[in-house]
């Protein structure tokens, strides 16, 4: 199969929706020889953070010498992205022929009485087959939607089960309370495991210690107060931190935001309980290294300057919490905002939350099928903004903000990753 033809068998099967459960994904791996055993993983869930925290881990792996897989979602400007080894995507060829043979045994299990497989689940299919022919050392998984039914739980035993913070995200899947959310997120930890997680809410914690002693697994709770913050600014951070006999100075990030030094706090801590534990040889220097060469595309991410041109792919209330506070970093004259939001999506306390700080807001939508309405959202803004234009075309609404600034002002395009994928790639154009 080739490379287009490919990304058009993935998309149609978008068809199909979302489905949760793991007995679909398994006979696909069982018909492919069950590609995803024998590999060491690091499993990733959790609400926010999860991309970056796998990038950290990922990274600072590759630091240390190692053939590292990634696996992400959703992409921001192009599939390939969402499969990575060392920091390169699939290649075309690849993903063409990798996905060529997924669809016969796709096919296969149609014939036999099984519903098709799900784009999700044809996707973390090509991911395994992938990382095994390649051979990775170590596979940063990151989860999809909640857990406990995600298509990548289908590995058995992680070296690591990492929690990133839970907050109220997909209620609709995953339940409308924190204790709700986080048995769906805490579906990964596996039975004498060993488990890392962020400093929750006490309702999403209870859930975790909970789940964590049934499955006699090890919980390990980040200690997120024994960071020193040093220095943060629109250029990154710089901060110490001890962990039992650990002691680290000076731990140099590059990504922008406060909320970036937990996440990396949370990848280094997994690092050192793996290192402490034999399952990974890896020096503190490596890790250093590996943390100040993270990026993470559309995540706080300066495109210009001259006007400060920002993207964030913030898509839920915590991440636009987070945006507010980082915008703090810069020096500017104006804000301009752009912004469009998923309609299955708190709207309005993310309008409320950012609305407020922006002189002027330039409203659009989302291209796909779960798009809020420029209009519904603009109606919401202007409770708190009065200065709203409404361009539901993403290039001029980019044109737009444009138009309106002078180069000491600062553009900031977020409210959803595929928003912020789209922007990313048409202001290179612009």
């Amino acid at each position: 199969m080739k490379y287009q033809e490919a990304l058009e068998y993935i998309n149609d099967k978008n068809k199909y929706g979302s489905r949760l459960g793991l007995d679909s994904i398994g006979k696909l791996l069982s018909l492919l020889g069950n590609p995803q055993e024998g590999l060491k993983y690091i499993h990733v869930g959790g609400t926010n953070g999860k991309g970056s925290t796998s990038s950290y881990l990922a990274h600072a792996l590759e630091a240390g010498g190692y053939n590292v897989g990634l696996f992400t979602s959703p992409y921001i400007e192009r599939f390939n992205e969402r499969i990575q080894i060392n920091g390169q995507d699939i290649p075309d060829k690849t993903l063409g022929r990798i996905t060529g043979l997924i669809k016969e045994k796709a096919d296969i299990m149609v014939e036999e009485g099984f519903e098709h497989p799900t784009t999700f689940e044809i996707v973390t299919a090509i991911g395994f087959m992938y990382f095994k022919e390649e051979n990775a050392d170590y596979i940063v998984l990151e989860v999809g939607l909640g857990g406990r039914y995600d298509s990548t739980n289908i590995i058995s035993s992680p070296l690591a089960s990492v929690i990133t913070t839970i907050d109220y995200d997909h209620i609709d899947v995953l339940g409308d309370t924190l204790d709700k959310i986080a048995y769906q997120k805490a579906g990964i930890i596996k039975k004498n495991s060993i488990v890392v997680s962020y400093p929750q809410e006490e309702e999403a914690l209870k859930v975790i210690k909970e789940v964590s002693d049934e499955m006699k697994a090890e919980l390990h709770l980040c200690p997120m107060e024994n960071i020193k913050v040093k220095e943060i600014s629109d250029a990154g951070a710089c901060f110490d931190f001890h962990y039992g006999e650990v002691n680290m100075k000076d731990i140099n990030i590059s990504m922008l935001g406060e909320y970036q030094i937990y996440n990396a706090t949370l990848a280094l801590t997994t690092l050192l309980i793996l290192k402490e534990k034999g399952f990974v040889d890896i020096s503190e220097e490596q890790i250093r290294e590996g943390l100040v060469k993270t990026k993470w595309p559309g995540r706080l991410e300066v495109m210009k300057k001259n006007p400060i041109f920002l993207i964030d792919g913030a898509h839920n209330v915590q991440g636009i919490a987070q945006l507010k506070k980082a915008i703090s970093l810069f020096k500017y004259n104006k804000l301009i905002l752009g912004v469009g939001i998923l309609k299955d999506k708190d709207s309005s306390h993310m309008v409320e939350l950012l609305a407020p700080i922006a002189d002027k807001i330039v409203v659009t939508e989302v291209n796909m099928p779960r798009k809020l309405d420029a209009e519904d959202l603009a109606k919401e803004i202007a409770k708190y903004n009065e200065n709203v234009f409404i361009e539901k075309d993403i290039k001029k609404a980019i044109e737009k903000t444009l138009e309106l600034s002078e180069k000491d002002d600062m553009i900031v395009f977020g409210g959803s990753l595929y928003l912020i994928g789209e922007v990313r790639t048409l202001i290179k154009l612009l």
